[in-house]
């Protein structure tokens, strides 16, 4: 169908009718709708033939009507056309950039987030052909990594918010830098910095955007804001900047109003044992992310209640033998020591470790030893009057 209508077009000499014929014809095109005349079309515009002044708007249009076609055919024939625009994509760059952005969008309806995300990847933020504001290019920027996130591709999401935070400061648009914010808190969540990511998300939580705004936050959206904070900060290493961060979250007033939460926060904050049914409960809101099994084995939330169940246990015991220690965090006698050493070597927990006699001193070092003199002290003292009793003894006198 598409060579009937296209062929007897190349014999018209005035330029102007050429274009108003292959307007005509293109019309017909896309109303039948039909793939292969589609692909037709471009071919055919990519030909000796057509002048490149007559194909670049008829590209152009075939870009803007193609929007328009069935989902399917439109992913097939925009497929189709970058592949054969792509060696001429100086000549057609509009037109490319148009397919791409459509095509994009409509991936992204159908929920094929990374192939969305490698179509709008395609286009040149850096030519020199085109004048692109800033705000274009961060938009692009931010897009590309939010819908490789919806893949939980954190690696790639993370090398566009990279790109983004370059062109950042170069623009003053409050619901880019909005996006940009909510963005890289994902990405650094995805990849497990929770410290980092709660306070990003702690932010979020107060942000109120200007009336002005494009886009506006309601009370769900801080909400959620400040409920991840809340996970994210739980899931964290043991170490007072978690600390601090409990603190904070526990402090404001907000948090008390997320009943299903708080109770959970208000005693990971209190430092007090979390037995398992508590875990439980709290695991069934968490992310595929944040409930991964580690390398070292055990999951990202395992990790994170056994050191904050060793935090607790240094608030209550002085000291503590390890077996002792691993049957209450649920762990061996082993583990629990290596747990401790790296807590106390990284500087999360004050204390020392008694191989010989498999025992966990808590506290200060300095307390710690202090005590271990005391304790030496009692002991000698306790000989001393031993030695005492036996000279008494062997003296014959009774003693009183």
């Amino acid at each position: 169908m598409a060579s009937q209508l296209l062929a007897p077009i190349t014999q018209i000499t005035d330029q102007r009718q050429k274009t108003e014929a292959y307007k005509t014809a293109l019309q017909q095109i896309l109303d039948a709708g039909q793939p292969e005349a589609c692909k037709e079309f471009v071919s055919h515009m990519l030909t000796d033939e057509v002048p490149l002044v007559i194909s670049r708007q008829l590209l152009m249009l075939f870009a803007q009507g193609l929007a328009r076609l069935p989902s399917a055919t439109h992913v097939a024939v925009a497929t189709a056309a970058l592949e054969k625009l792509q060696p001429r994509v100086v000549s057609f760059e509009d037109s490319v950039v148009l397919l791409r952005e459509n095509l994009a969008e409509q991936l992204e309806k159908e929920e094929e987030w990374s192939k969305a995300a490698q179509v709008l990847s395609g286009i040149d933020l850096e030519s020199s052909g085109r004048a692109l504001e800033p705000s274009y290019k961060l938009s692009k920027n931010i897009k590309i990594a939010m819908l490789y996130l919806e893949d939980d591709d954190s690696v790639n999401a993370e090398m566009y918010i990279k790109k983004a935070a370059s062109l950042i400061s170069a623009c003053k648009d409050e619901a880019l830098e909005l996006q940009y914010k909510t963005c890289y808190a994902r990405i650094l969540d995805a990849k497990r910095r929770f410290l980092e990511a709660a306070l990003r998300y702690y932010e979020l939580s107060s942000v109120r955007p200007s009336p002005s705004c494009v886009l506006q936050l309601d009370e769900s959206d801080l909400e959620t804001a400040l409920r991840s904070a809340i996970t994210c900060t739980i899931l964290a290493p043991a170490g007072p900047q978690r600390s601090r961060m409990l603190a904070a979250l526990y402090k404001d007033e907000r948090s008390s109003r997320l009943g299903d939460l708080y109770p959970f926060l208000q005693k990971v904050y209190l430092e007090r044992i979390l037995d398992r049914s508590e875990v439980e409960a709290f695991a069934q809101g968490l992310k595929p992310h944040q409930v991964a099994t580690l390398g070292a084995g055990g999951t990202v939330l395992d990790r994170a209640v056994v050191q904050h169940n060793l935090a607790a246990a240094s608030r209550i015991y002085s000291n503590i033998g390890t077996d002792q220690l691993g049957g209450l965090l649920g762990v061996s006698a082993e583990a629990a020591e290596a747990i401790a050493a790296d807590m106390v070597g990284e500087g999360r927990m004050a204390g020392s470790i008694d191989q010989v006699d498999g025992l966990i001193h808590f506290g200060a070092k300095q307390d710690v030893e202090a005590l271990m003199r005391w304790d030496e002290n009692i002991r000698g003292a306790c000989a001393k009057v031993g030695e005492l009793l036996d000279t008494v003894t062997a003296l014959g006198l009774v003693a009183r």
